[in-house]
């Protein structure tokens, strides 16, 4: 029998995550793994962050293994030529003159870097294109008045649609995380942004023993492939950042950063963000999906019935993101 192709799409384009900007210090070289490719991300001397392709264009030496920030530039550890973060060599120590090419364009590719929200975030595109649009800012991960962010991570045999399409799946909120109902919302599709919103109560037990019902509320902000932003309203505000980057096609780094307003320790609303955020990345949440994304397979032609949520339409509006249109598993092709 023929083995089953599990993820016939491949990696997506958009900004994704390499890093936290706290865990990048001043002249720090993380070598890394993402989209596929070796690379090496640096933070140099006057505090900007690098992200080039790992291998020196000089002799194939890793740069992310013993090189070394040198201003604003990251050294060779083989024969020290010296790039800067957009991809120009700087020095070449023991030349008498750069070799042409270098003084014409960049010969370490780099890879565009924004850092917002507290994270270091790329433009990987396979084909090398610009930034098509920007990383949305939200300023609660980095303003006064805002808890200290959270972070959780996972990795396993995935990719960033899979993932992403979970949101819409809305039958299996009951059969994976034990939810009576799901709030019915509405959704909208701007290019590459996809917001969606839903409303409803639920009841709260109270520290006086008392049950309120409360007004909640998810709201969702999909910026491209690689960003994805939720706010969670009712007894507290909470903020998660989702960050899904692929290592190759069919696996995945996911990570939730959360961070909710200051509030009075081993107060009531403390020991609320405490049991939500072990909800949402307990069974009754990510950790309930993760086994199932890690074993599953993508369909092309899913056998869907009524109660399954708008996936065909996610997936329509997931298929930008790749650069070939015609990607095997997107809707186009299917």
């Amino acid at each position: 029998m023929p083995q089953v192709e599990r993820f016939p799409m491949g990696i997506p384009f958009g900004w994704f995550f390499v890093g936290y900007s706290d865990e990048l210090a001043v002249g720090e070289v993380k070598p890394l793994h993402y989209f596929g490719r070796d690379l090496v991300l640096f933070r140099n001397e006057a505090g900007a962050p690098g992200l080039l392709d790992a291998y020196c264009p000089h002799l194939g030496a890793h740069l992310g293994h013993g090189g070394t920030v040198d201003g604003e530039s990251i050294r060779c550890p083989f024969h020290a030529w010296a790039f800067k973060p957009d991809g120009f060599c700087s020095d070449i120590p023991y030349a008498k003159a750069f070799p042409p090419i270098a003084k014409r364009e960049p010969i370490a590719r780099p890879y565009p870097i924004r850092e917002a929200n507290g994270v270091v975030w790329t433009w990987y595109h396979p084909l090398g294109s610009a930034p098509q649009y920007g990383v949305i800012v939200h300023d609660e991960f980095t303003q006064p008045g805002w808890a200290k962010p959270r972070r959780f991570d996972w990795r396993f045999a995935s990719n960033p649609q899979e993932i992403a399409e979970n949101g819409v799946d809305v039958a299996h909120f009951e059969f994976v995380h034990k939810m009576d109902a799901v709030p019915e919302g509405t959704t909208s599709y701007d290019g590459h942004i996809r917001h969606s919103h839903a409303a409803g109560e639920r009841a709260v037990k109270l520290p006086d023993g008392t049950t309120k019902v409360i007004p909640s509320s998810v709201t969702t902000i999909q910026n491209g492939a690689g960003q994805k932003f939720t706010q969670l309203t009712g007894v507290v505000t909470l903020s998660l950042m989702v960050l899904a980057t692929p290592v190759e096609a069919d696996a995945v780094e996911l990570r939730f950063c959360f961070t909710h307003p200051e509030v009075e320790p081993d107060s009531f609303e403390a020991r609320a963000i405490d049991a939500a955020i072990a909800n949402t990345c307990g069974q009754t949440g990510v950790a309930g999906d993760i086994p199932i994304w890690h074993h599953k397979i993508h369909r092309k032609r899913p056998l869907l019935c009524d109660g399954d949520g708008p996936i065909l339409r996610f997936r329509r509006y997931f298929e930008q993101f790749y650069a070939d249109a015609d990607t095997p598993g997107s809707v186009a092709a299917a």
